[in-house]
């Protein structure tokens, strides 16, 4: 019960979101330890394992929005500065652009305990991703690896 509650709330802010303002920005991290390995998270409030990322607060740049979520989400520090590598339109959000950035090297300070928010998070290799990451993260992730060219849509 808890669980589709917090699912529900999820659905609900996203569409106030949508709602209360003309246009979203939010970021995502591709956060690589030494190892190579990309840090995931999964939320308790929907399905899937997804890249930390979240919305830019007002008065706040991208970038720091990127270390602030790698922080929350999964105690990372980045060791290298979070670099831009492409930005998206998320037409399933509705108005909703995504920064995409890089981190080559982080490092989780501490393990991110199970919240509200956060139901599980790890580091995994890119070929080995969990069952139910999202189908636009193995997507990031494999354009990432490849050098695929990245389309405009999330």
């Amino acid at each position: 019960m808890r669980q589709r509650a917090q699912r529900w709330l999820g659905w609900a802010l996203r569409r106030w979101a949508l709602l209360s303002r003309p246009m979203t920005l939010g970021v995502r991290l591709l956060a690589y330890d030494e190892m190579g390995r990309v840090f995931l998270v999964r939320h308790a409030y929907r399905d899937g394992w997804y890249l930390p990322g979240g919305a830019v607060d007002p008065g706040e740049t991208a970038v720091a929005a990127a270390r602030r979520e790698a922080e929350e989400e999964g105690h990372l520090l980045c060791e290298t500065e979070p670099r831009l590598v492409a930005v998206f339109y998320n037409r399933r959000e509705g108005r909703d652009h995504v920064l995409l950035y890089r981190c080559d090297r982080v490092r989780q300070a501490r393990p991110r305990r199970p919240d509200r928010e956060i139901a599980e998070t790890g580091f995994f290799a890119p070929d080995a991703l969990p069952e139910g990451t999202t189908p636009a993260t193995h997507r990031r992730i494999d354009e990432d690896r490849t050098g695929m060219p990245r389309p405009e849509d999330w």
